[in-house]
C-alpha cells in the first residue's frame, strides 16, 4: 500500500515532500510524492529559486497513475503547502479518484498558512480554499495553533478555547485533528490529538529553536500519518510521532551551526529515531 503526497520540494534542506517522503519511507510506506512547487531551498532564507508547478502538472500526474490502474493501492492522500489555490482542486481530485479505487483510503490535510510570530505566508486567497475545498474533505487535519485559530475564527488563549476550536474543526468534517504545537507556559510546548470521543495532550519542554526549523510540521505529518494507519490508536500515534519528532529536533539543534544559521532538520544522520526514538511521552487524557 502506498501514501500520496502532494507538496512542496527544495533542492536544499528539509520542506513539504523532502520533509515528509523519506520519513514515511523509512516507517515502511511506499510514496508516490507529486510536487507541487520546486525551489532551490525553503523561503525562511528570504531568497530563492525556483517555481511553482502548478495545478496543471499535478493533476496529469495522477491522471498518469490513474492510467497505470494502482490508485486502489493507495491507503492515504496527504497534502500540505499548496504555492498555487488552483493546486487545491487537482488534490480535491486525487482524494476523489484515489477513494474511487480505495474507498477506505484517508486524506490527510496539513492546512500550511503561516505560524506564530510570522503571521501568515501564503497567498491571501489560500486560507479559504483550506476551509471551503479541503478541510470539509479531509479525515485528517494538522494545524499549528496559529492555524487553528485562522481557521476556526477563535483565540485559543487557554486549553478550553482550543477544545472549543478543536470541536469546531470537527464540525467542518474532520475525524482526527492533530495541533501539531500548542503553547500554554513558557518553557512547554503541546500537541495534542482528537478523534471527536477524546482528546489526548503530550507536553515537551520547548527547544531553543530561535527562528524554528523548517519542515517540522510536514515531518511530524507525515509521522502521525504513518503511525496512526499502522496502529489505528489515536493515542499510541501521538505518543510515538512525539517521541520522534522530539527527538530529532534535539539532535538538529545539537548539531547546528552556532554562527546564527538557519536549523535545518538532520532527518537522514537521525533516523533511528523515527523507529526508534530516544525519548518517550506519555499522553494525557484531558477530555472524555
Amino acid at each position: 500500500m502506498a501514501v500520496l503526497s502532494i507538496q512542496s520540494h527544495v533542492v536544499y534542506g528539509y520542506a513539504g515532500n523532502t520533509a515528509a517522503v523519506f520519513p514515511l519511507q523509512r516507517l515502511g510506506r511506499e510514496v508516490w510524492a507529486i510536487n507541487t512547487v520546486e525551489f532551490s531551498n525553503h523561503t525562511g532564507y528570504g531568497a530563492w529559486r525556483g517555481k511553482v508547478l502548478g495545478a496543471e502538472l499535478a493533476a496529469e500526474l495522477v491522471t498518469g497513475l490513474e492510467e497505470r490502474n494502482v490508485l486502489g493501492r493507495c491507503e492515504a492522500v496527504l497534502s500540505g503547502y499548496l504555492g498555487d489555490a488552483s493546486v487545491a482542486m487537482a488534490i480535491v481530485d486525487a482524494v476523489k479518484k484515489v477513494r474511487g479505487k480505495s474507498p477506505n483510503a484517508i486524506y490527510a490535510c496539513d492546512p500550511v498558512m503561516g505560524d506564530v510570530g510570522r503571521g501568515f505566508y501564503v497567498k491571501p486567497d489560500i486560507p479559504d480554499i483550506f476551509k471551503k475545498e479541503l478541510i470539509p474533505l479531509a479525515d485528517i487535519v494538522t494545524p499549528n495553533q496559529f492555524e487553528l485559530d485562522a481557521i476556526t475564527g477563535l483565540t485559543t488563549k487557554n486549553i478550553d478555547d482550543t477544545l472549543k476550536a478543536i470541536n469546531i474543526l470537527h464540525e467542518m468534517g474532520p475525524s482526527i485533528v492533530l495541533v501539531t504545537s500548542y503553547k500554554e507556559k513558557d518553557g512547554e510546548i503541546s500537541m495534542l490529538a482528537s478523534d471527536k470521543k477524546v482528546v489526548y495532550k503530550i507536553t515537551t519542554p520547548e527547544l531553543p529553536l530561535g527562528k524554528g526549523v523548517a519542515g517540522t510540521g510536514d515531518m511530524t505529518m507525515a509521522v502521525f500519518l504513518s503511525r496512526y494507519l499502522e496502529t489505528k490508536d489515536l493515542k499510541k500515534t501521538l505518543e510515538l510521532c512525539t517521541a520522534s519528532v522530539f527527538s530529532i529536533l534535539e539532535k538538529s539543534l545539537k548539531a547546528a551551526d552556532t554562527g546564527g544559521a538557519l536549523i535545518e532538520l538532520k532527518t537522514i544522520d537521525t533516523q533511528e529515531e523515527l523507529v526508534s526514538p530516544s525519548y518517550s511521552f506519555k499522553a494525557e487524557k484531558i477530555t472524555a
